[in-house]
């Protein structure tokens, strides 16, 4: 299990999909957060998917690999990241 977190939180730390801005998870600006994910999506060349889904997937990853760990707060924002990517790409 200790392998589960540590691999997690290396994905999060050193995506080898994007190339996300230090902390990007942990600021409390939603719309912050979803325009460094969405800047990271678009200059990467190494995503598989188009930008949109690159970006919520990275978002997605990091909010269910932190579970119940996560608090409501941050969960919060995270959440509300998850609505101004969408905006953001026109979803």
């Amino acid at each position: 299990m200790a392998t589960d977190r540590k691999w997690s939180g290396e994905v999060t730390k050193h995506s080898i999909v994007l190339d996300l801005e230090e902390g990007v998870f942990t600021w409390s600006d939603p719309k912050k957060i979803a325009k460094s994910l969405k800047k990271s999506a678009d200059e990467s060349s190494r995503r598989k998917a188009k930008p949109f889904q690159s970006a919520m997937s990275m978002l997605n990853f990091y909010i269910n690999r932190a579970g119940k760990n996560l608090k409501p707060e941050r969960k919060k924002i995270l959440e509300q990241a998850k609505i101004e990517l969408r905006k953001l790409f026109g979803k």
